[in-house]
């Protein structure tokens, strides 16, 4: 439609309020039940935050004020919805999803992740996605193992 015939100040106005979706990841949509509820908790924040602009009057300020939300709405539905929960696994004898695996890098330092699915990550708080290059080259392996090549290796110290 065009800005024309809507009460939007300007074509920039109307662009600044039609955010693209955001990207849907190639991989199966894996989660812990704590990343589910993660998940479903932030849809109703989205939700809630969408509901909240409803209340702007000023037309133009509803929009830029529910663009996010509704945007992240629409991601987090299609999250939720596509969730496949894997349960804790079952033996610390193999790293699986779920897993956390304490390894030594060859520069010697010590680290420590559970692995998760790619919305829960957050390296700084000790998680890493199932499909980061570091979770790939530590998935079904077993204390001892040392994983990479050259100045990449990895040494599994253990697993909870």
């Amino acid at each position: 439609m065009s800005v024309a015939f809507t009460k939007e100040d300007s074509a920039e106005t109307a662009s600044e309020t039609q955010l693209p979706d955001r990207p849907i990841s190639p991989h199966p949509n894996l989660v812990t039940a704590a990343g589910l509820k993660a998940l479903e908790r932030q849809l109703a924040a989205a939700r809630a935050a969408c509901a909240a602009a409803q209340t702007i009057e000023d037309v133009n300020e509803r929009r830029r004020q529910e663009a996010v939300p509704l945007r992240d709405a629409r991601y987090l539905a299609v999250r939720v919805r596509t969730a496949q929960v894997i349960p804790d696994p079952t033996s610390t004898d193999v790293v699986a999803f779920g897993s956390t695996v304490t390894f030594r890098r060859s520069a010697g330092r010590v680290q420590t992740y559970r692995i998760v699915g790619e919305d829960e990550a957050d390296p700084k708080a000790g998680s890493i996605s199932f499909v980061s290059p570091v979770a790939r080259l530590l998935m079904r392996k077993v204390v001892g193992d040392v994983v990479g090549a050259g100045d990449h290796e990895l040494e599994i110290l253990g697993i909870k």
